[in-house]
């Protein structure tokens, strides 16, 4: 009986899978952590601001217990040759989070998880770097007052994103520069913070 060799085999297709990627910011900001989170918050407003986001639309917002806040978001992002909308499901909890989690079904990412963060922090911190906190302000976001909250300045901001692609193309193609994106949701979100808040000094 005559045998035949393999000289090669074909790969498997799970090696080619995009393996997902994580980038871990935190920052110390001279804003009270009501004033950031309120920021974060406003995804209608994303297209201003974060980076490569060019369209926002709340599909459904529903009030949940303790002041929590579910919204399904249609966002639409553009970098180097793609463009893509996706749903994304983003849950509010005042003042000190916001959770974005995109839906299985979305065409560019496998996975993209995006959490931000808001602490009471020390003006002594290594990671403060925008001078110090401010006092007795007065300024509102959106008609809200930020008196009205308790709390205030600096305040420890952390950025978690997590993403893998569905196709294994964009992510060899955009490896090097997504691996930039979170640093630059961090600067675009501090720019957000001084045109909305001013500088953040005495």
């Amino acid at each position: 009986m005559r045998r035949c060799r393999t000289f090669f085999t074909l790969p498997s297709l799970s090696s080619l899978e995009p393996e997902p990627q994580t980038y871990h910011e935190r920052k110390i900001f001279p804003y009270r952590p009501n004033e950031l989170y309120q920021i974060v918050a406003d995804v209608a407003s994303y297209p201003a601001f974060v980076p490569y986001c060019t369209a926002s639309r709340i599909l459904e917002r529903k009030a949940c217990q303790d002041g929590v806040t579910v919204m399904d978001v249609e966002l639409t992002v553009g970098f180097l040759a793609f463009k893509e909308s996706y749903v994304s499901k983003v849950t509010c909890k005042p003042f000190e989070s916001v959770h974005a989690v995109a839906s299985s079904s979305t065409p560019l990412f496998k996975t993209l998880t995006t959490v931000w963060r808001f602490q009471p922090a020390s003006s002594d911190s290594p990671h403060f770097s925008m001078g110090p906190p401010r006092h007795g302000c007065e300024q509102s976001y959106r008609g809200i007052t930020s008196g009205t909250f308790p709390g205030s300045g600096p305040t420890l901001v952390t950025l978690d994103l997590a993403f893998a692609f569905a196709n294994p193309v964009h992510a060899t193609i955009s490896a090097t520069f997504f691996g930039q994106v979170s640093k630059l949701m961090v600067k675009a979100f501090e720019e957000r913070c001084i045109a909305m808040y001013g500088p953040g000094t005495e």
